[in-house]
């Protein structure tokens, strides 16, 4: 199992060092020579030189069973198109980056759920900490063996959330409905289009995603 990242700039990089850490295999796809001399001296990963929209070099990644493509360059468009590509080509997990939150609808139009928005979570914090509310991201609290593991409801899922059958050690933690946070209580249920929050251990992630047909996406303490 092997982590591909798209683009060469802090987020990736970030996450490239934690992966490095957890001693993941890592290859960075880069469109600059330069940056990647520079990053070669630090980081103790592969590279590929060139566009990582492009189905040819990402092929020269061998994708495999479990791999992860992360699509974080600056640019919001050509980080759909190669997690479009990416998915393509089997990769089992794609996250995207983006910039401008008008495109996040479009990314789960087209099935990218697994989506991220910097500004928006970036703008957040700074409002709280305008208004004396000093929070913690998430990702900072969990531990190496716990996950945060979400997914779009489809028709299978819609029903009773006593109903759908977790694996041992997971629970919903919240379901997001039409923009507006819910904190279920045992006799809710799930619709349609629902955002659903498991927190799990990090065991169960593969059998959540058989599951659910792997339309869900996670984070989980060693994704950055």
């Amino acid at each position: 199992m092997k982590a591909i990242l798209v683009g060469a700039g802090s987020t990736a990089i970030m996450t490239a060092k934690f992966l490095l850490e957890h001693n993941h295999d890592v290859i960075v796809i880069e469109v600059d020579k330069e940056r990647i001399d520079e990053l070669s001296h630090d980081l103790d990963c592969g590279f590929l030189l060139g566009d990582g929209s492009k189905p040819s070099l990402l092929r020269e990644t061998n994708p495999e069973e479990g791999d992860v493509l992360y699509c974080l360059t600056g640019h919001d468009q050509t980080n759909i198109i190669a997690s479009l590509v990416g998915r393509s080509l089997g990769f089992k997990k794609v996250v995207t980056k983006i910039q401008d939150p008008t495109y996040e609808h479009i990314c789960i139009e087209l099935g990218l759920e697994a989506t991220i928005v910097p500004s928006r979570t970036i703008g957040r914090h700074l409002a709280e900490l305008f208004e004396g509310r000093d929070s913690f991201e998430l990702s900072t609290m969990l531990r190496y063996d716990t996950s945060v593991f979400s997914f779009v409801a489809r028709e299978k899922q819609v029903g009773g959330i006593a109903d759908l059958t977790l694996p041992k050690s997971s629970r919903i933690m919240c379901i997001y409905r039409k923009g507006k946070l819910i904190i279920p209580e045992d006799n809710a249920r799930i619709e349609l289009d629902d955002e659903v929050i498991i927190i799990t251990h990090r065991k169960n992630l593969e059998a959540l995603h058989e599951q659910l047909d792997s339309v869900g996406h996670y984070q989980s303490s060693d994704s950055g």
